[in-house]
């Protein structure tokens, strides 16, 4: 082999998408020495896929104040590339920030992201590429909105403010007060789900466990989604309770697109296309990509299967890795050639989580992978 790619995502908890393809390099070499190991940053529209797409652009980061989930005052950053700004939610408004004892999408907003946006604006971007995933929120975005101006009303008129709990008590949406900055600009969202914004496969059945939802909590949250989604329906004229991709970020997807326009593309798409995976990959050997745990999700739009899929438009062979492997026949069928588990068996997860011991083990099943290959 003269050329492997190594295209992983980023093993959350653990490692960065560079640091999981630098050991992906170190496994290859360790058997095949003279082998050019070409390395791809990747995301799918959660975590990193701001910081790696501004560095596509040769963008610079910036730091603004704004609020986390739970409205505390926290510092976070953004991509800005010319009149383009690159925001990930998850910056402001991700689960990593808020502790598992305090989870409760119920209370947790997007308004945060929404801080970012009116930065952005206010600095003369009139072009968004967002970030959706990772989110601690099931606000159906209206925190965000609310950042930008738009007011949500009960039938008394009374102000609602943007959060999980409160979407039920929505009857009535007013713009009067939208910042005019928002004029002309247009929206990218990068989601890594294909979930609706509402109903039993929507985001707050699906995610809505994750981010500390009991499955009362998760009822009382589609509740509010589907009466919302009513809601838009009623002043934008969009239906997006069924919408695919609507339920990203806990339906940020759906009031992006609602209210701004925004376009909902599969974040990996976004980031292998402006990168030009599909020249880098050329002549190659091998792909190896992976993810922190590989299942029939994976399939569905994760930075895997798009890096799967321009590597069977190329007739490219291509392996994935990742801490935990489920759904076996499911991804064989999808087309990857081998699906490595990189975690020992009997490995406690609080060990293969730690950084050192997944690198080494991404190196370790790496490197029998390769010379499992050249012994054929």
């Amino acid at each position: 082999m003269k050329k492997i790619v190594a295209a992983c995502d980023s093993f959350k908890g653990s490692l960065t998408s560079r640091e999981a393809n630098l050991a992906v390099a170190e496994g290859v070499h360790d058997v095949l020495e003279d082998c050019e190991v070409l390395r791809f940053d990747m995301a799918d529209g959660g975590e990193g896929t701001a910081e790696i797409f501004t560095e596509i652009l040769g963008g610079e980061s910036v730091e603004v104040l704004v609020h986390d989930p739970l409205m505390r005052p926290l510092k976070a950053a953004y991509g800005v590339a010319g009149d383009t700004a690159v925001i990930g939610m998850s910056s402001a408004n991700g689960l990593a920030l808020v502790p598992e004892n305090e989870r409760n999408p119920l209370m947790t907003s997007t308004f945060g992201t929404g801080e970012m946006i009116l930065d952005a604006l206010r600095r003369g971007c009139r072009r968004f590429i967002m970030g959706l995933g990772g989110s601690a929120t099931n606000d159906g975005g209206t925190g965000m909105l609310s950042a930008l101006g738009f007011r949500f009303l009960d039938w008394s008129g009374n102000v609602v403010p943007g959060m999980g709990g409160s979407l039920r008590e929505i009857a009535v949406i007013d713009s009067s007060s939208v910042t005019p900055l928002l004029s002309g600009c247009a929206f990218r969202a990068a989601c890594d789900v294909s979930t609706p914004f509402c109903g039993p496969n929507g985001a707050s059945f699906v995610f809505g466990p994750q981010k500390g939802a009991s499955p009362e909590c998760a009822a009382k949250l589609d509740e509010g989604m589907s009466s919302f989604a009513e809601a838009v329906r009623r002043f934008t004229g969009k239906d997006i309770g069924m919408m695919p991709g609507a339920g990203a970020a806990g339906g940020m997807g759906g009031a992006l697109h609602a209210f701004l326009g925004a376009e909902l593309i599969p974040g990996a798409d976004l980031i292998l296309d402006a990168g030009g995976f599909r020249e880098k990959i050329s002549g190659a050997d091998l792909v190896i990509t992976g993810e922190g745990c590989l299942d029939a999700q994976t399939v569905l739009g994760k930075a895997p299967a798009g890096v799967l899929k321009h590597c069977t438009g190329q007739g490219i062979p291509c392996i994935a890795a990742g801490g935990r492997v489920r759904d076996i026949d499911t991804l064989r069928a999808a087309g990857f050639g081998a699906c490595l588990c990189i975690t020992p068996e009997g490995m406690p997860e609080s060990e293969a989580m730690r950084p050192e011991t997944a690198s080494g083990n991404i190196r370790r099943a790496i490197r029998e992978a390769i010379t499992g290959i050249y012994k054929q």
